[in-house]
């Protein structure tokens, strides 16, 4: 258990009953027809099919538990200590106020203690939780939670850069902003060292306290 409900992120309080795919489709249906389009005519006829399978691939991330994918881990470090950093992941998301696309890229680091884990499975663990409606700070504590809560490790240190759509196409259309979010555990909160030493590897960040 994680301080987002389950071990999955899912809040604990969600109760979904999940619509068919037909009813999925009436619906794309019915919001073509909203924005003033027939969704009879010959170029629109499949799109509720495809926009619904486009979906079941954004969305696929509830489908995936991230705990799963942290728990091969691998003891033997030959007493190897000091920080693991994977930078530069990259994630499409989207934020669960507009829908729309958040793009960026995440980077963790955190310090064994006893227990590392493959790279891979790190980044599966940002791609399960991207693949989510978000709210980028929100994302940015449960990768860093997930970690900490599965792998033990002496610190975790997770830093997100998001490009939000729903601000650069919409409302105030303002191009070139990123946002950036930070979760910092263990010794990447307590050691002003081991702090800078992360944000020095993975680019500096000046903005993260």
């Amino acid at each position: 258990m994680n301080c987002f409900g389950n071990s999955s992120g899912i809040p604990s309080d969600a109760n979904v009953t999940k619509p068919t795919r037909e009813e999925a489709e009436q619906a794309i249906r019915t919001l073509l027809s909203y924005i003033g389009d027939d969704p009879d005519r010959e170029g629109l006829r499949g799109t509720p099919k495809r926009v619904v399978k486009a979906y079941d691939d954004w969305f696929s991330g509830y489908q995936d538990d991230p705990v799963e994918f942290l728990r091969r881990t691998f003891y033997e470090v030959d007493g190897y200590d000091e920080m693991v950093v994977l930078r530069d992941i990259g994630f499409e998301s989207h934020c669960e106020h507009h829908m729309a696309p958040i793009l960026g890229k995440v980077h963790i680091g955190y310090l064994p203690d006893r227990k590392v884990v493959g790279i891979s499975k790190l980044a599966r663990v940002v791609e399960t939780f991207a693949r989510r409606l978000q709210v980028q700070e929100t994302m940015t504590a449960q990768i860093a939670h997930t970690i900490q809560d599965v792998l033990k490790p002496k610190g975790v240190g997770v830093v997100v850069e998001g490009v939000h759509q729903c601000m650069t196409t919409r409302g105030v259309r303002k191009q070139g902003v990123a946002m950036i979010t930070s979760q910092l555990l263990g010794h990447f909160r307590s050691d002003p060292r081991t702090r800078s030493e992360f944000l020095n590897i993975i680019g500096g960040h000046n903005g993260v306290a």
